[in-house]
């Protein structure tokens, strides 16, 4: 018998609110493994957004290491990453937000100590040499402005924080690597115009008997990169030293991001397959596989956008998955008989896990979340695959999320209004993984689309660089078509669909809504709206990342000035809301209030809420919450139905009452 009350579509009561979303929800982030202790960071919305570390003991107990005020984050390279590090004897080594300087938490000591003092100066990626007594990190010097900050190798010593340049002469340096006996270093450089998916050099160098370093030379990787017959470079990620001393690392010579050890002077691919055991190094620290004590390799796999855990017998070149339900694998350690992980499944948001390599056995130590998924308000994600283009020549990918509610249903007459959702990056990518934001949405009556656009991560090297020269093209095809396939095939209103996105999801969003006319209404979270300005005035990681997905400028600029939507505000037809960080580095907020100003102008119903205090990123519970609820109001008043949440109303222009 059916029970379910039958409600307009955006209007069903659910127990998943914003507020339990921004308050209850934090991010987990890098972690790390010394001994039996396992630790990682969070980032706590309810305290600012700001990052502690948290140690497990082996005896489970949980300790937040840094105390407050302190909060564990570097903007090397704006997006960070690799901020901390443990040290054998237990001493915790972080950047701190404030001045981005290194301090040191001695175990039993309650103050942290500053060891450098470098004005102008953001350190990632330190590593401990126990035998030199100092820490080798990534330096990033900014005395000549963030566009020209200096980057490094460099040694910090732990007694008074001096340092001493190691490597340089590169535009990035990320991922140094100590070899077992402390003999030897390997790192990863790249230069403009490349990104270090793109291209990347892999480098080993003996360290000599005074720290420096000798005999450095290139292993693999660069632009024409080393054997690659997938085009356009060799991008390596994540060099590490097995138990023996032998140097691995993850390369995408072959065309997919492979594992690789270098022996005699020669890489040799372990395991050859269509499949990613690498990801795009956003930011620093990022893992993917370690070794266990008997040598073996524990890696994440990642097949069509899905994660899962396997053990490669480096000896053998022999694959063996370990089964979890996990779907979602990142920030992977592996310590004597566990791994430790950031997991999450289709029905079950992520988790700090801990498996035990022996028996399979896993246990979350903390979860993202301190609520439960209710399974009877849960939208399950269904991988889907259609065609795009101009002509349907090319294929993308995406995970569909049907509305779900135990209570409630919408009129038999109607069909959902879809959200089509374009991630960031854009060489990033989505996958199935549970997530409450989705589930918000769901829960209320809406259809949802994650779409892995062509330029994501998870699919191969030639799908990710097939948006190269084709950014605001390509992933606007994708997003239109997978908006199209599911009203072809009935799941979903064509008259209210809507589209989201945050950072450069967002630029799709902005130009779907200014090119196309199939999209209703949309969201863009911290988007871009200029490209131009984008490539004037922006941080030295990205500056030249449009070189590749644009062209390059000034010589490409009619066709920057073609693609962004702020310069075409005569073809918008439909109402859009965006949020903004008044912070935001990345993506500055001037893009935001021109765009805003231009649809306004135009007559289209559009709202702007800008936040103190936000980057680029929301990280405080209150911005989250506004974020959301404003989202919801917004469609509410555009699509035409009246939320069940008591929201605060948001002041949109143009829109009559």
């Amino acid at each position: 018998m059916n029970t379910k009350t039958t409600l307009p579509y955006g209007s069903w009561p659910s127990p998943i609110g914003a507020e339990q979303i921004a308050g209850a929800t934090i991010r987990l982030g890098q972690t790390a493994v010394c001994g039996n202790t396992i630790a990682w960071s969070e980032g706590r919305p309810l305290e600012q957004g700001r990052n502690v570390v948290v140690r497990r003991d082996a005896d489970g107990s949980l300790h937040d290491l840094n105390p407050a005020p302190f909060n564990v984050r570097t903007r090397a390279h704006e997006y960070g990453g690799g901020a901390f590090a443990l040290l054998a004897d237990g001493t915790l080594a972080f950047s701190h937000d404030d001045d981005q300087q290194i301090y040191l938490l001695a175990p039993g000591a309650t103050t942290p100590r500053r060891l450098t003092d470098e004005a102008q100066a953001r350190f990632a990626d330190a590593v401990h040499d126990a035998a030199r007594a100092r820490l080798i990190a990534v330096r990033e010097d900014h005395r000549r402005g963030d566009i020209d900050a200096v980057a490094a190798l460099v040694g910090i010593d732990l007694a008074n924080g001096t340092t001493r340049v190691l490597a340089e002469g590169h535009d990035f340096f990320s991922s140094p690597c100590l070899s077992p006996d402390g003999r030897q270093l390997a790192w990863l450089s790249w230069d403009h115009p490349d990104m270090p998916w793109d291209a990347s050099t892999l480098w080993l160098a003996d360290v000599a008997a005074d720290g420096s370093l000798a005999n450095v030379h290139r292993v693999a990787g660069g632009r024409g990169g080393n054997g690659n017959d997938s085009g356009g470079g060799e991008s390596i990620f994540q060099p590490s030293w097995s138990p023996r001393g032998e140097l691995h690392f993850v390369s995408d010579r072959s065309g997919w991001w492979n594992l690789y050890r270098w022996r005699d002077a020669r890489a040799e691919a372990l395991h050859p397959t269509a499949a990613e055991f690498g990801v795009p190094q956003w930011v620093f620290g990022m893992s993917t596989y370690g070794f266990d004590g008997q040598g073996r390799i524990v890696c994440s796999v990642i097949r069509d956008a899905r994660s899962t855990l396997a053990l490669l017998d480096p000896q053998t070149g022999r694959l063996d998955d370990i089964p979890t339900p996990f779907v979602s694998i990142e920030w992977l350690r592996v310590g004597a008989g566990f791994a430790v992980f950031i997991g999450a499944s289709p029905i079950e948001p992520a988790a700090v896990i801990r498996l035990d390599l022996a028996s399979g056995a896993w246990q979350a130590l903390r979860s993202t979340s301190a609520a439960r998924p209710d399974p009877q308000f849960t939208s399950v994600a269904e991988p889907i695959t259609f065609a795009s283009g101009a002509s349907g020549e090319a294929t993308a990918h995406a995970f569909f999320y049907r509305p779900t509610s135990r209570d409630c249903e919408g009129p038999l007459s109607a069909r959902p209004p879809l959200l089509v959702v374009s991630h960031g990056g854009p060489t990033s990518s989505t996958d199935a993984e549970f997530k409450w934001s989705f589930q918000y949405w769901t829960s209320r009556g809406f259809a949802v689309v994650d779409v892995n656009y062509r330029g994501s991560s998870g699919y191969g090297r030639a799908y990710r660089q097939a948006l190269d020269g084709q950014w605001g093209v390509a992933d606007v095809d994708d997003a239109v078509a997978a908006a199209r396939f599911l009203i072809e095939r009935g799941d979903v209103d064509a008259q209210r669909v809507a589209i989201r996105g945050a950072s450069a999801g967002g630029f799709t969003t902005l130009a779907a809504l200014t090119f196309r006319s199939l999209f209703k209404a949309g969201a863009s979270h911290y988007g871009i709206g200029d490209l131009e300005a984008l490539a004037k005035d922006t941080h030295k990681f990205e500056s030249r990342y449009l070189d590749r997905l644009v062209g390059a400028y000034p010589q490409e600029k009619a066709r920057y000035l073609e693609r962004s939507p702020v310069r075409h505000t005569e073809r918008l037809a439909s109402p859009m809301i965006l949020f903004q960080g008044r912070e935001d580095k990345a993506v500055p907020p001037e893009q935001a209030r021109v765009m805003f100003e231009a649809v306004k102008a135009k007559g289209l119903p559009v709202a702007l809420l800008m936040f103190d205090g936000e980057q680029h990123g929301f990280r405080r519970a209150a911005t989250i919450r506004r974020a959301l609820e404003a989202e919801l109001y917004f469609y509410g008043r555009v699509f035409g139905f009246a939320p069940a949440d008591r929201i605060e109303p948001v002041e949109i222009e143009n829109l009559a009452d």
